[in-house]
């Protein structure tokens, strides 16, 4: 098939993979925009990772049907993976050669001269702040140095697209936010890339569209913003002085806002989410609203807030339970593949 001309990266219909009598990919649709971060988000064992592979050629599909730029994964293989590029979730550079060495290597299996490898690896090297430790062994590098030189292994060869499993799992905040500037710096120099996470921030911070998926499935898709808004216009969050007021302060906050006031685990806390066809001016009339019967009622608040929906309230309300940062390998999910 030639070159697609709608302007997606990706797209997938019905896609299927079973392993056994478990239905890792059940029916998924994807459309992938060029030039941006398409984000996936699901749960342990959703399938999101079997999804990558498939599109990466590494998994042969059971049905449906996948393009990537136009190429279909199963006919037309070799020309998707001339296109392509994947890290997965573990580090598959050799842990006993330097940096440098590491790419200087992939570089020349993928048909540079050495000297044009050094060079390559040298820029790579110092755009992602490796440039100190070239010449240590990755074995010292920490998980954010792994992650960064792993990165740089796959656009060693400029892909059109980039496919990232989970980046940043086990990753502390400083060497997370290192790799979402390089996502970043990567997208703006024209390569599309897919993103599984489990970081419901990652998701927001870097995706311009989202899929959700569970059990195989996707069940919502749409922008962050478009996410956010289904599942409510925002919520009022109090905390109270007095634990003892809170059986009152639950049933004005319900009768004041028309929605139910949710326990929180602190023992003087309160959550309602306001229903999606509020507007923003209309859920600030009511939670002014709900804050002067709180007062009319004695009941004293020490901290009483509004705030937009989070793609953290997304997840829990589309899968009915709070995301996992971490996603074990699957048994049938090979860790180390190169595409």
């Amino acid at each position: 098939m030639s070159e697609s001309s709608n302007g997606l990266a990706v797209e997938t219909s019905g896609l299927v993979k079973t392993f056994g009598d478990t239905r890792a990919v059940d029916g998924i649709d994807l459309a992938v925009p060029r030039g941006t971060v398409y984000g996936v988000l699901g749960p342990n064992g959703a399938g999101k990772t079997t999804a990558v592979k498939m599109l990466a050629t590494l998994l042969r599909p059971d049905a449906g049907e996948a393009r990537v730029f136009g190429h279909d994964v199963r006919r037309e293989a070799d020309a998707v993976r001339s296109r392509v590029s994947l890290t997965g979730q573990y580090a598959s550079v050799d842990e006993d050669l330097t940096g440098a060495e590491n790419l200087i290597l992939l570089a020349r299996l993928l048909g540079h001269r050495k000297p044009a490898a050094r060079e390559r690896a040298g820029q790579l090297l110092d755009a992602f702040g490796l440039s100190e430790a070239a010449d240590k062994q990755v074995k010292n590098y920490s998980g954010g140095m792994r992650r960064r030189v792993d990165i740089a292994a796959s656009i060693l060869n400029t892909p059109d697209m980039l496919f990232l499993d989970e980046p940043t799992t086990g990753l502390d905040p400083r060497s997370r936010n290192q790799v979402w500037d390089i996502v970043r710096t990567i997208v703006d120099s024209g390569t599309t890339v897919l993103l599984t996470t489990q970081y419901l921030e990652e998701a927001d911070q870097l995706a311009s569209r989202i899929a959700v998926i569970d059990t195989g499935k996707v069940i919502a898709e749409g922008t962050p913003g478009e996410l956010k808004a289904s599942v409510g216009a925002g919520a009022v969050h109090v905390r109270l002085r007095d634990a003892g007021q809170r059986p009152d302060a639950q049933r004005v906050l319900s009768q004041a806002l028309g929605a139910p006031a949710q326990l929180d685990s602190d023992p003087v806390a309160l959550t309602a989410r306001l229903p999606a066809e509020k507007s923003d001016v209309g859920a600030a009339e009511q939670a002014a609203r709900a804050l002067h019967e709180l007062a009319r009622s004695a009941i004293t608040v020490d901290d009483f807030s509004l705030g937009r929906p989070s793609l953290d309230e997304v997840f829990l309300a589309l899968t009915d339970r709070p995301a996992s940062t971490t996603e074990p390998a699957s048994a049938h999910e090979p860790v180390k593949e190169s595409a």
